[in-house]
């Protein structure tokens, strides 16, 4: 291999591991000595499949630091946001705190459901002429909570397909809360799960032609990793198959903000979906929120068990006992967020995100490399044709100090691929466009699929 060594004085370049990746590491699993209790392991836990992806890839992070402690790290690996939180609205949050010291201001607990204010103005704001009310809203601490709490709702006893490759969230808390069977080496997948491919070869949409019927589907659009959006006929024929076979679909938009080609930005844009749908979305990308913490979920009134029974009263009774609101400071942000001033200062974060997408989309187009995604995602979906995505992560650590993200870590369909995400400071993703070209322009060779394609999505 080629040892490159890279330094630059950009401010925001990193020289060693974050303290996420420290604090994460913390949690590794060590085998202690000393006695044992009578208490049995959750067999749920056990089928779990090594460590979760993202403390994983920090893990490695931390052996590449300490491997190389003179060079500076660039992260285009794990969704985080970077750029700072809009005066408009950390100003309100903290105007808000500053009232906690005070008699006048001071708030203790809220409603679990969240604050009156801020659920109307999701429905306002979001899902506007959908028929959305704001009793549906379910303010929450983010969308990855509300996965777990969904799984609560849902029980051991359903069965449930996701699109292949996907968030690992979606399996991973099926798998602890016991809807799947154990993990088969063989195919990278777990038993009684449904894997639907979605990749080039069908245009990122699952064949639901092919695909047996599960209780519950899990959908993610934009996707994450693959950056593809489903288009309004494509919707209509998922919304149309969980119709026609009593299904619910669990759809994630946590990265609705960065559709800028009209597709749908809520599944409640497609009639009927109020009857088979869940939605799930997210603070943490328009806003910045991903250490403040802020989400929500809608539940309609419309969506039913087989006996008639409305899911909203079982959703309001899984949060009121395991969950006691989201912060108060995280929810005034929230109000903030959705005010005229907020929503514009928003934007401006979200299109500097999408020229960082640009950049690097720009770059690896050009270096001959296969990339989908891109347009209305954060992230760009890179495909190393017969090549294991783990080898090549490991390869362009070692060699240009850039951390990526394997697609084998979101299934079996993404073990030739990369995610690369545009999350980042401007000269982070000018570092990293340079060191890219210069590794891969001495290793084309090697990567034998590498013809020149972008994407259309």
């Amino acid at each position: 291999m080629v040892s490159l060594m890279f330094v630059s004085s950009a401010s925001c370049l990193r020289s060693s591991p974050s303290k996420i990746t420290m604090a994460s590491l913390d949690f590794e699993i060590k085998k202690l000595g000393g006695s044992t209790t009578k208490l049995v392991r959750n067999v749920n836990l056990e089928k779990l499949k090594n460590n979760y992806l993202f403390p994983e890839i920090n893990r490695r992070e931390l052996e590449h630091v300490e491997k190389h402690p003179n060079v500076q790290v660039i992260s285009l690996g794990t969704g985080d946001t970077t750029e700072p939180i809009p005066e408009h609205i950390s100003s309100h949050m903290s105007r808000f705190a500053h009232g906690l010291s005070t008699v006048e201001g001071y708030r203790g607990y809220g409603l679990e459901q969240g604050n009156k204010n801020l659920r109307k103005a999701i429905a306002e704001t979001f899902y506007r002429d959908l028929r959305v009310k704001s009793n549906e809203v379910f303010v929450s601490d983010g969308a990855q909570s509300d996965i777990s709490r969904l799984q609560l709702l849902l029980g051991s006893n359903v069965t449930i397909a996701v699109q292949d490759p996907t968030f690992p969230a979606y399996i991973d808390s099926s798998v602890i809360i016991g809807q799947t069977g154990h993990f088969h080496e063989s195919t990278k997948k777990y038993q009684n799960v449904v894997y639907m491919p979605c990749g080039p070869n069908n245009s990122f949409f699952p064949d639901l032609t092919m695909t047996p019927r599960t209780d519950v589907i899990f959908f993610c659009s934009p996707n994450n990793p693959t950056g593809y959006v489903a288009s309004r006929k494509q919707l209509r024929q998922l919304v149309d198959f969980a119709k026609r076979n009593g299904s619910i679909i669990i759809f994630d938009t946590a990265y609705a903000a960065f559709i800028e080609d009209g597709s749908p930005r809520s599944i409640y844009e497609i009639p009927g979906a109020r009857e088979v749908a869940i939605e799930v979305s997210s603070f943490s990308k328009f806003a910045g929120f991903t250490g403040v913490r802020l989400g929500w979920s809608i539940i309609p009134d419309e969506l039913l068990y087989s006996n008639g029974f409305p899911i909203i009263n079982d959703f309001h009774r899984i949060v009121t006992t395991s969950f006691n609101g989201a912060s108060n400071i995280a929810q005034a942000g929230g109000l903030a967020c959705l005010s005229s001033g907020g929503l514009k200062e928003s934007r401006s974060v979200i299109n500097y995100y999408k020229e960082n997408r640009k950049i690097l989309m720009d770059t690896l187009v050009s270096l001959g490399l296969k990339v989908y995604g891109g347009v209305n995602a954060p992230y760009l979906w890179v495909h190393f044709k017969g090549s294991k995505s783990w080898d090549v992560f490991a390869e362009i650590l070692e060699n240009t100090h850039i951390i990526t993200v394997p697609g084998s870590g979101f299934g079996p369909g993404g073990d030739e691929y990369l995610r690369i995400s545009g999350f980042g400071c401007r000269d982070d993703m000018v570092e990293a466009s340079n060191r890219l070209r210069r590794f891969f322009n001495t290793r084309t060779k090697h990567f034998t699929n590498l013809s020149s394609t972008s994407n259309t999505n």
